[in-house]
């Protein structure tokens, strides 16, 4: 197997080991085995699709488009603020700029900077002419 191929499994597997993954994946499997939250989910997304088709019509029924609007948006809130939504979305963003920072040092390491001093910027300044972190 080619080495860095085998290198960047070692790094998966460092990956899965980090305390921001496991608190990630800990979070995700409390957050699909909490029923209701499950439901609200569930009922989110059949509100998006009924949406859709209430918009795609010829003649939309605008009372019924603001219903569901209004509906969407109570339960998103709803979804948003139960505690265990809120800590999957803590640790699922720590985990994605953990995984940011790790592919803009390997861009960095491609465009032939030092891996042993080369750092993921801090934060976004907004130029993303020289960044490849934003995914």
């Amino acid at each position: 197997m080619d080495k860095i191929i085998q290198l960047t499994r070692e790094l998966g597997k460092a990956l899965q080991q980090d305390d921001r993954y496991i608190a990630y994946t800990l979070a995700k499997q409390v957050n699909d085995d909490d029923n209701e939250l499950q439901a609200d989910i569930t009922k989110f997304d059949e509100l998006r699709a009924e949406m859709r088709t209430a918009m795609s019509g010829d003649n939309p029924d605008f009372d019924k488009i603001n219903a569901i609007d209004k509906e969407t948006k109570t339960l998103y809130q709803k979804i948003m603020s139960n505690p265990h939504m809120m800590v999957f979305n803590a640790t699922q963003k720590s985990l994605e700029e953990l995984v940011s920072n790790m592919n803009q040092i390997i861009t960095m390491c491609a465009n032939g900077q030092d891996p042993e001093t080369c750092e993921a910027p801090k934060g976004c300044a907004g130029d993303c002419s020289a960044c490849g972190g934003c995914g």
